[in-house]
């Protein structure tokens, strides 16, 4: 297992960044509402552009197919990492890297003046890339959490709280695909510090309890 790539291929690896990065930046939350003809999504509720946000929309079938398309560019990524990035002398640090980069491309899109979403489904596609059973540990606790006390925030928080601990005892160990995971859970927790404080004011909404109907 090899960490470092060397001078030669240090072009190859940030043009696999790069482009990790722009699939990250694909807005799957304004495209199904596009297609179904919703209001933006940053218009409305929490005015994030992402699948939760849509579902308050009334229209699950967008906010399922946000869903997927937030999630599958972040699994299809390191899929397609994985598979290229051997022929190019590329190894873990390319997964790693493209780990991170298709996350920041949600969060900071390109395409939306680097104003995006939370990175929660494209995290869930990312670690399912990078190994089914941690991706299954992050769904199932965020199912749990979720099912027990009815907020998304929460249950996103904590399933990237536990993240990284699944990945250093359960799959990777010390590795930069860890590093990696835990860099991407600081930055969600970060993400949702607005939501933080509306949970310890009692503020936050539950799932499938519209903020404000899109009009």
């Amino acid at each position: 297992m090899h960490f470092f790539c060397d001078n030669t291929n240090l072009m190859t690896l940030l043009a696999f960044i790069f482009v990790a990065y722009l699939i990250g930046s694909i807005p799957f939350a304004l495209i199904s509402s596009w297609i179904f003809r919703l209001p933006d999504p940053r218009s409305y509720g929490s005015k994030n552009p992402g699948a939760t946000n849509v579902l308050r929309s009334g229209k699950k079938t967008a906010a399922v197919l946000t869903l997927a398309g937030d999630a599958g560019k972040g699994w299809l990524t390191i899929t397609l990492t994985q598979l290229y990035a051997p022929a190019w002398n590329l190894g873990n640090e390319a997964v790693a890297a493209t780990a991170l980069a298709v996350f920041l491309g949600h969060v900071f899109p390109v395409f939306l003046g680097f104003r995006g979403g939370k990175g929660v489904a494209t995290a869930v596609g990312v670690l399912l890339g990078l190994n089914t059973l941690l991706g299954l540990l992050a769904i199932i606790t965020w199912i749990a959490v979720a099912y027990i006390t009815r907020y998304s925030s929460l249950a996103a928080i904590i399933a990237a709280i536990l993240s990284p601990v699944y990945t250093y005892y359960f799959v990777f160990g010390y590795s930069l695909y860890t590093l990696s995971v835990l860099l991407m859970a600081l930055m969600l927790v970060w993400r949702h510090h607005a939501n933080i404080t509306n949970l310890l004011a009692g503020r936050e909404s539950r799932i499938g309890q519209k903020k404000t109907p899109p009009q």
